[in-house]
């Protein structure tokens, strides 16, 4: 899935969520974890793993998007939602710390609450108490 928005001061967590909450019924999410966004030039780019329980396994999703802050294009948002498959439940912890060791980054993903992600998101918004899929 991808979304674009139009300009305007929202964050880009917040403007993420949105997206989200299009493809994947935000009360199914039971965990978040945030890496810290990237600035660089006129674009900020974030990404966000989400999971939701199914069973003894998880779904994995990604979340990114890519923002512009400066420029002619300011408030330019694009977002897209991934399914990354599944996995024992215990394994992705192990997963996300490995990834942060491969991205080089020096902070790891940050866990947050999904009703605190989820908070921007208007109540009935499209595709937010969709029937799973």
């Amino acid at each position: 899935m991808t979304a674009r928005a139009a300009p305007n001061t929202t964050s880009g967590w917040d403007r993420l969520a949105q997206a989200v909450a299009q493809a994947i019924p935000p009360g199914e999410v039971d965990a978040v974890w945030l890496f810290a966004p990237l600035r660089r030039d006129a674009n900020e780019w974030g990404t966000a793993v989400l999971s939701r329980l199914e069973g003894e396994r998880r779904r994995i999703y990604t979340a990114r998007y890519t923002l512009a802050v400066k420029g002619k294009e300011r408030g330019r948002f694009q977002a897209t939602v991934q399914d990354v498959g599944t996995g024992p439940v215990e394994v992705l912890t192990r997963v996300l710390r490995d990834a942060q060791r491969r991205s080089d980054d020096e902070h790891p993903p940050t866990a947050v609450a999904p009703e605190v992600w989820f908070a921007s998101v208007p109540p009935g918004a499209a595709g937010a108490d969709a029937p799973a899929g």
